[in-house]
Order: C-alpha cells, then sequence, then structure tokens
C-alpha cells in the first residue's frame, strides 16, 4: 500500500491543475464547479473529491482577488484617462459622453446619462445618453425638484433607489414615469455634480432589473459627476474668456494677451497630464505649475495651511487668496491632503487661478495613487512574510525573487520583531484603529528599510536587515521608539537573535518568531513596556528563552513538586519561596511580606524542604530554584 501522506499530496497536487488552467485562460465563476462535479460522476476517491473542494475555493479567492485588482485598475485608469480628456479640454460634449461612457463600462450598468440644468427655462434636460433606447425618455425635460434627480439637487447629495415606481421619496410625475417606463429602468443611482455650492445637474447609472449600487460605485460615479463639473465649469470659463475678447476694442491686443495666458494654461495641463501618464510625483507638479505661473507653488500638509483660507478653498473647489499667497485645497470626497501654495503672488487672472485648481485636482489624483500602491505593496510584503512564518513556501528561488521584487534580500542577516501595543483601549473599536495605526507604521518602516511586516496574533511582526554596527537590541530599542512616537503610544517589541539564509530556512523564520514573542512577553511581566529587547538582554534566563531548552521540564524537574502540592492543596508554597529569595532568605522579611506569623513560615519552608530534599538551601540549588521560579512567572500567562 502506497503511503497515505504521499497520496493525499499528489491528490492535493493533482487537484490545484484544473483550477490553474481556468485562472489562466480567465474563466467564469460557475467553470469552477465542473472538474468537482466531473470527480464526483466518476465516483472517485472522497480525498480527491475533497482536495478538489479546497482547491476549487482557493482558485475562486485567488480569481475574486485578481478581479478586484483588475477592476481597481481599470477605475484608477478610466479616471486619468479622463483627467487627460479635461487637461486638454477641446469638445465640452466630447469629454461629457466620454465621462458616462467610461462609468457604464466600469459600473456595468445597462444605462448612464447626465442632465444639466436649465436656468433660463427652470427645468433639467438630458445632455448625454448611453445606452438608452427610449426616444421619449432621451428627450425628457424634467421640473426643478421632480423625480430622483430633483431629490439629489435639493439636497446635494447621492441618491440611490433599487425600486423606482416604489419608491416614495420623491416626486413621481406622468411624464418622468412614462419616460423611466419606456426605457425599462428599476434601479437609479444619481449623484450631483457641483460648483462651489450649487447643483448643476446630476450624473445617474441605472440598471433594468433591481440592483444594490455598492459604497465603492457610488464614490466611483461621484469620481466621474465630480470631473464632468469641472469640464463644464472649464468650458464655461472659457466661453466666458471668448465672449470677453470679443467685445473688447482693442481685439488684437487682448486676443494675444488672452491667447498666452490660455496657451500657459493649455501647457501646464499638457505638462501635468504627461506628469500623470509617465508617474510624477506631487513635487514634480508643483515645479511644472510654478514654472507656468512664473512663482513659487509649493504643497504643504494640511496642518501647515492656513486654517480658513484651506476651508474655504476646500467648500468653494477654487483657490482662495491669503495675503499675498494663493491657497488651492488638495482633497478627495472627504479627504483633505493638503494644499498648493502659490507664494508671493498678489495678482492672478482667472485662467492662472483655474490652472493651480486643476494642478490640485491632479495633485490628489496622483496622492490617491500613490496611497493604493503602497497599499498593495504592503498588502504583499505582508503575504510573503506570512509564507516565511508559516513555511508554505519552501522553493527558494521563488522566494527569493518574491523578495527581490520587494527590494529585500533574504540572503542578508534578519532579526525577526514582534510589536504590541502597551497600552489596551477598552473600546473595540478604538483598540483596532490603534491596531491599524501599529500596522501602518511598521509597514512604512519595513519599506524604508527594506524588510516586511505582517498583522499577526493582534500584534504586528517585522522581518528587518540587521546593519553590521547594530546588534538585535539596538534594533528593538530603535524599533520600539519609532513605533511609539508614529502612534503617540507605549509600544513594546521583542527580537530574536539575528538569523541569515532566510530563504532556504524559512523554518527559522517561524522559530525566530516564538523567540521574539517570549522575549516580549518578558519584557511585559518585568514591567518594560514600551521598551525594546532581544534574548541576549536576560543573560542566562535569555539563554533559555532563546534557544531550544526544555523549559518547561526545567522547571518540572526543579520545583515541580512544589507546584503540584500547591495546585493539589490549595497552599502558597510557591509563594513563600519567592518572597523568601527576595528577603535575602530570612524568614523575619517574610514574614514581613507575605504578612503571616514567622511560624507560618517556617512550617511552610520546612514543608518545601521535604518536597525538594534537605540540600534545596545550598548555593548551586538556590540559584536553580530562583531561575525555575523566575521560568514559572514567565510561563504563567502561556498557560491561561
Amino acid at each position: 500500500m502506497g503511503n497515505p501522506v504521499s497520496m493525499s499530496r499528489d491528490h492535493a497536487q493533482s487537484a490545484e491543475t484544473p483550477f490553474l488552467e481556468l485562472l489562466a485562460r480567465g474563466a467564469s465563476a460557475d467553470a469552477y464547479e465542473q472538474p468537482v462535479l466531473l470527480a464526483r460522476a466518476e465516483g472517485g476517491p472522497a480525498a480527491r473529491t475533497d482536495a478538489l473542494e479546497r482547491a476549487k475555493h482557493l482558485a475562486l479567492r485567488v480569481r475574486s482577488e485578481l478581479e478586484g485588482r483588475r477592476r481597481r485598475e481599470a477605475e484608477l485608469s478610466a479616471l486619468f484617462e479622463t483627467a487627460h480628456d479635461l487637461a486638454g479640454l477641446r469638445d465640452l460634449d466630447a469629454v461629457l459622453r466620454a465621462i458616462v461612457q467610461r462609468a457604464r463600462s466600469l459600473l456595468g450598468t445597462d444605462v448612464t446619462y447626465l442632465s444639466l440644468n436649465d436656468p433660463d427655462r427652470g427645468d433639467t434636460y438630458m445632455r448625454v445618453t448611453e445606452g438608452s433606447v427610449a426616444a421619449r425618455f432621451q428627450q425628457l425635460r424634467l421640473g426643478m425638484g421632480e423625480g430622483l434627480g430633483g431629490l439629489v439637487a435639493q439636497t446635494a447629495r447621492p441618491y440611490v433607489t433599487d425600486d423606482y415606481f416604489k419608491d416614495a421619496r420623491f416626486q413621481h410625475t406622468g411624464t418622468i414615469d412614462a419616460g423611466v417606463r419606456d426605457e425599462g429602468l428599476v434601479a437609479i443611482l444619481g449623484v450631483p455634480l457641483m460648483l462651489g455650492h450649487h447643483v448643476i445637474g446630476v450624473l445617474f447609472a441605472a440598471d433594468r432589473r433591481a440592483r444594490v449600487f455598492e459604497r465603492e460605485q457610488i464614490a466611483l460615479l461621484g469620481s466621474f459627476a465630480a470631473l464632468a463639473a469641472a469640464a463644464i465649469d472649464t468650458a464655461n470659463l472659457l466661453a466666458e474668456t471668448r465672449s470677453a475678447l470679443a467685445g473688447l476694442e482693442r481685439a488684437n491686443e487682448i486676443i494675444r494677451d488672452r491667447s498666452g495666458v490660455i496657451e500657459r494654461a493649455s501647457d501646464v495641463h499638457d505638462r501635468l497630464a504627461e506628469l500623470v501618464l509617465r508617474g510624477g510625483g506631487v513635487h514634480d507638479v508643483a515645479a511644472a505649475v510654478s514654472q507656468v505661473l512664473d512663482g513659487t507653488v509649493e504643497f504643504t500638509e494640511a496642518t501647515a495651511a492656513p486654517e480658513y483660507a484651506l476651508e474655504a478653498s476646500r467648500a468653494d473647489g477654487h483657490v482662495v487668496r491669503h495675503k499675498d499667497d494663493w491657497i488651492a485645497a488638495v482633497a478627495a470626497g472627504d479627504e483633505l491632503f493638503g494644499a498648493l501654495v502659490l507664494r508671493g503672488h498678489p495678482g492672478l487672472d482667472p485662467v492662472d487661478q483655474l490652472t493651480l485648481e486643476r494642478a490640485a485636482m491632479v495633485t490628489s489624483l496622483l496622492l490617491l495613487a500613490r496611497r493604493s500602491a503602497a497599499e498593495a505593496e504592503q498588502r504583499v510584503r505582508g503575504e510573503l512574510l506570512d509564507d516565511l512564518l508559516d513555511a508554505r513556501d519552501r522553493d527558494p528561488r521563488l522566494l527569493d525573487d518574491r523578495a527581490r521584487r520587494l527590494h529585500a534580500d533574504l540572503s542578508a542577516t534578519h532579526v525577526v520583531l514582534v510589536a504590541r501595543l502597551d497600552a489596551t483601549e477598552t473600546d473595540a473599536d478604538q483598540e483596532a484603529d490603534a491596531r491599524r495605526r501599529l500596522w501602518a507604521a511598521a509597514s512604512h518602516l519595513a519599506a524604508t528599510r527594506h524588510g516586511l511586516a505582517a498583522a499577526r496574533d493582534g500584534g504586528t511582526v517585522l522581518l528587518l536587515p540587521l546593519m553590521d554596527s547594530d546588534s538585535a537590541t539596538d534594533l528593538a530599542r530603535r524599533t520600539a521608539r519609532h513605533l511609539g512616537r508614529a502612534v503617540h503610544e507605549a509600544v513594546t517589541v521583542g527580537a530574536s537573535a539575528p538569523v541569515g539564509d532566510l530563504a532556504a530556512r524559512p523554518e527559522a523564520v517561524a522559530a525566530a518568531y516564538t523567540e521574539a514573542g517570549r522575549c516580549l512577553d518578558a519584557l511585559r511581566l518585568l514591567g518594560r513596556g514600551g521598551d525594546g529587547a532581544a534574548a541576549e538582554d536576560f543573560g542566562f534566563l535569555g539563554l533559555l528563552l532563546a534557544g531550544d531548552q526544555d523549559v518547561p521540564g526545567f522547571v518540572d524537574r526543579t520545583i515541580g513538586q512544589v507546584v503540584a502540592y500547591d495546585e493539589r492543596r490549595g497552599t502558597e508554597l510557591v509563594r513563600t519561596l519567592d518572597a523568601y529569595f527576595a528577603c535575602g532568605m530570612s524568614p523575619a522579611r517574610t514574614k514581613e511580606a507575605l504578612h503571616v506569623h514567622v511560624n507560618t513560615v517556617a512550617q511552610r519552608l520546612e514543608r518545601v524542604g521535604r518536597l525538594l530534599g534537605d540540600n534545596w538551601q545550598s548555593p548551586d540549588r538556590a540559584l536553580e530554584i530562583q531561575l525555575a521560579l523566575r521560568l514559572h512567572r514567565l510561563s504563567a500567562p502561556a498557560r491561561h
């Protein structure tokens, strides 16, 4: 008969093959059921079917993650493309059509459309539709405040309905309902197009069946609405500029001046688009705008910008003058990143103001993209460290290749560090938030030090390279201080002894993690919360913690009979021994420490002597007993 373990491994490996093929060709989710159904139909071994089931669930998780990443990449790409269209705006209708088309494609809806308010007629009309098949729907003109769009316009907030005709939150009219019925729409999502505090229109996504729109989809449609509003604002400003030029007496001179300004605006838009496409940074944007505006433009954090001007710019969506400076808020939704500040430039024409505003919008997109990339890299670093800790991937070449892509070198000497917050929040949400801040700070430290970080067992574990002039103790203490400053709370860090050649010996990482965790527990038991240390800091106790010594066996051989006696009879011999040695082996001081009569101390020590032998107070035995008592204290939390 074959080896059962080998047969199980063979089943697992062969079970993965059909699902890898399905992943490779991008098959639908339904196709993943076929290998399992086929195995059941063939009546094969149960182990084979179970292996196929596990492989199927794992493959579906991988497929879901891949689809999510492709979707996020597509959304970010569409936003960048739309920003590029806006930067080189020539035809407003073309930009609006592109926005509506991209929104429909990414949200996967049957219909998307954009309506604009007509202040002259006091109603709203359809400006762009995509996917619509009903002529009456495409030609709808709606009174202000009517329909779902009227509710969005009144509240300036997104609204969604799962079933339009059953929703009583907004005003139904015969005209609107007839158009919606002709189009066959059921679920509708509407988000406002805002210019400052004013709603100028609504961007809709709709399906001909019941559907629940997710929060991410609502936010994405809101981003497209913001770009559409910006495009309309840009087009209106350009139209006003052309109208003003046509009415001036000195047309030729003003046209030359305006043309120069517009060319500068177009130039900066082109530069910004190029920066986005080639992956430029925030300071690259500031430098490009500085050249065009002939001034000094800087990106500042929100805390360093004038508060009133920053909030005014954020609320209005336009630049705000502050003394001789101009402030443009860099924000995305409710999140404020900072500001672009044009220094010492009190005079600024509208087109230059628009240029600064567009630069702020591009800066916010770049910051969002950078954060998404950083979060993705953090996840990848955490996955590699998880695999090393669990020793799941034992192929050294694959481990080395994954590490190199993260700029990490597994052949170098590393230290495993376990970090935990010293204080525990009473509120679960506050504690979770504190752990997230610790994880974020540890991930940033790992990325800058070419190491790895992962969340594990209620704390954070780091794998950091050890410099030649460093020790594990130095690294642990420095890491505790760094993380403590980052999260504004005390962080305790335990470190392993240095380990090397991790790709070939991934099991060494798991052993080092256990060692670092023991050092962390030792620090806490010794009242050194908020500090960092390695096993070497605990002397002989550290040697026991760091190695593969039989610590429980040592404790049991040395004081096991005393511990067992206490557990059986509810006595306090272990506590008495602790106090006896702490008081210099003086019974008189011991009775004071325990608040008992000296005869009680003598009786307990006599019982200890019968359990441990007559020579238990000799120097050698006393040292071993004290060490065993300390190890017993250190190991106590692990038994609870």
